[in-house]
């Protein structure tokens, strides 16, 4: 992940704005990156140095605007820093630039393939996800990698991002009642990690078959003290 040197009298997170104050205008927007955050909190339960940001302002500069990306991951900076969480994020105070940002595709187009494209890219963030559920002619998943300074297009779905630890790909699966086509988060040999959903029924299954195992070696589970 690139990292910077600011001055120290630039605005602290707390004398900026949260985000651009304008509201999602499609439900997905919203339910994507929640989902992959949520994965998020199982997987990397334990780690510290990540953040996931939904629909919150990354500032790079003080006299531009930030740029607010409905999802962005940065590694390398803290989890936390009090009990109020993060207002925004501001990069001269992390000192990472978000190595992942995820634009979601709503009806009112936002130029997500052309100047935020271009902005991201001068900007060196290193991986570039958009997902348009509209889209028919072309893939609905773009995956754009920085290579040389120059976003190049992958092809694999899902994509491997050895930088990051984690792939990241689509397919048709179950979330919040509604079964569709959702982002996931994915390991190296292309496995999908589990919603949390589907992890609390995976834990589930094992403890029934401890307790069943358990039951056949004269074992009551339920009177184990």
């Amino acid at each position: 992940m690139l990292e910077y040197k600011f001055p120290s009298h630039w605005p602290s997170a707390d004398e900026l704005p949260d985000s651009d104050e304008k509201p999602v205008d499609n439900e997905l927007q919203e339910l994507i990156p929640g989902l992959l955050k949520a994965i998020l909190l199982l997987l990397w339960a334990e780690r510290m140095d990540w953040f996931f940001g939904i629909d919150m302002g990354v500032f790079y500069h003080p006299d531009k605007p930030p740029i607010v990306p409905d999802a962005f991951l940065s590694l390398g900076v803290e989890r936390f820093y009090d009990e109020e969480l993060r207002p925004s994020y501001v990069v001269w105070e992390e000192n990472v630039m978000p190595g992942l940002v995820i634009e979601i595709v709503s009806p009112t187009y936002r130029k997500e393939y052309t100047e935020k494209l271009e902005e991201y890219q001068k900007l060196g963030i290193l991986y570039y996800v958009i997902y348009s559920s509209r889209r028919r002619r072309k893939p609905r998943l773009e995956i754009h990698k920085l290579v040389n300074g120059k976003y190049e297009l992958q092809s694999e779905n899902p994509l491997w991002m050895p930088e990051i630890g984690l792939g990241i790909g689509c397919e048709r699966g179950n979330y919040s009642g509604v079964t569709r086509e959702w982002l996931y988060w994915y390991d190296a040999t292309g496995k999908r990690y589990p919603t949390p959903e589907e992890w609390v029924k995976q834990e589930s299954q094992r403890a029934n078959r401890l307790a069943k195992r358990l039951r056949e070696l004269g074992v009551d589970p339920d009177n184990l003290n």
